[in-house]
């Protein structure tokens, strides 16, 4: 059963920081954190959160490192480093989802994932979305949302997946930028470094391919896909190094 609490030198471990990366954090009140007598502990769960959002919110040069650093924790459980082919399939494509509000959105990509059969209780799934959106909505710079659960119980899924749901009607989802959004992926992962792993992966290909376009242009759901395989194939490529 995984740890429920980290001590400081766990929680870095666990975000791929240094423990002074993480005391900053502490000490400008960012992250969240309990103390006991001399001692910080941070909670799992709490942890997830703050992480997931950092996650979004990072940018160039800090999110490329932190996805390299990411990639050495998946490592261990992955067979292969591209992972959208293992967590995606065309069917998982919604291309044109009729959906008008935040609401009838995680509705709509709460049914989609649900088609995947991967999905053990739809109405968790929802709730779990839900409560994660009340938090800080999960959307980004350029029209896109991250969709993902509150919390990354192992028992919500079978495996872990990605789905893609494209509107045909942008919506106003809380984008830093102010603009709308239309494009969005629904991250469910069993396995918590899986979870923050694929999305600096997401980030990464959004901040530095021309994934968003291309998903905007084609029109088919086969079409986004192998946009998708071939963003990660084109980010994978950039981060190794030179010969």
């Amino acid at each position: 059963m995984p740890h429920q609490t980290f001590t400081l030198q766990e929680v870095a471990r666990y975000l791929h920081m240094s423990e002074a990366e993480v005391e900053r954090f502490v000490e400008n009140e960012e992250i969240p954190v309990e103390t006991r007598g001399e001692r910080w502990v941070f909670r799992r769960r709490d942890v997830d959160a703050w992480a997931s959002q950092h996650i979004l919110g990072m940018k160039d040069r800090p999110l490329a490192d932190y996805h390299q650093q990411s990639s050495r924790g998946t490592r261990l459980f992955l067979e292969n480093e591209a992972i959208m082919s293992e967590l995606m399939q065309p069917a998982w494509i919604e291309a044109a989802m009729p959906a008008k509000t935040r609401a009838s959105v995680l509705r709509a990509m709460t049914a989609l994932a649900d088609k995947t059969g991967r999905v053990c209780d739809a109405r968790d799934l929802l709730a779990s979305l839900e409560a994660r959106e009340e938090l800080c909505s999960t959307a980004v710079p350029g029209g896109l949302a991250l969709l993902h659960p509150r919390h990354h119980d192992p028992y919500m899924f079978e495996s872990s997946f990605l789905v893609l749901g494209r509107t045909v009607q942008e919506i106003h989802y809380g984008a830093p930028d102010g603009l709308p959004t239309h494009l969005f992926f629904l991250v469910c992962c069993q396995d918590d470094r899986l979870h923050l792993h694929t999305l600096a992966r997401l980030c990464l290909m959004g901040l530095k391919t021309t994934l968003l376009e291309r998903l905007r242009q084609v029109s088919t759901a086969a079409e986004m896909y192998d946009a998708i395989i071939s963003s990660e194939t084109e980010v994978l490529a950039a981060a190794k190094p030179r010969a």
